[in-house]
């Protein structure tokens, strides 16, 4: 187990002003770590709610965190502090491709459902 210094304290901001966590976690864990994390804890009475790890983006210090990424990779200059929590946001968003499939599917069962009939004399 790392050293209690080696530990980061991390918060993350949901839509709504939520949080979840703090949790602590070594700086050598990744942002895609972290996403699964934030997944199996998503408050069950959310609206929103991601369906998979791809869909939650994690953005601090003004930037989206790219999956490969360490914690210690991520931290701003100013999350040094002692003793702090880093706050990081969490946007869900579902992937385009995914996002697409889906809208077409909504489409076809609109079509099916309604549909016009013409006899031409």
């Amino acid at each position: 187990m790392p050293e209690e210094e080696d530990l980061v304290e991390l918060k993350f901001r949901l839509y709504d002003g939520s949080d979840v966590g703090p949790f602590h976690y070594s700086q050598t864990a990744t942002v895609s770590m972290l996403k699964a994390r934030i997944l199996s804890e998503w408050p069950k009475d959310k609206k929103i709610v991601p369906r998979t790890a791809n869909d939650i983006k994690l953005i601090n210090a003004g930037k989206i965190l790219e999956n490969g990424k360490t914690v210690a990779q991520c931290k701003a200059p100013f999350d040094d502090l002692p003793k702090s929590v880093i706050t990081m946001h969490v946007v869900v968003q579902p992937s385009p491709t995914r996002a697409r499939s889906e809208k077409k599917i909504e489409e076809e069962e609109a079509s099916q459902g309604s549909f016009c009939s013409c006899t031409i004399m």
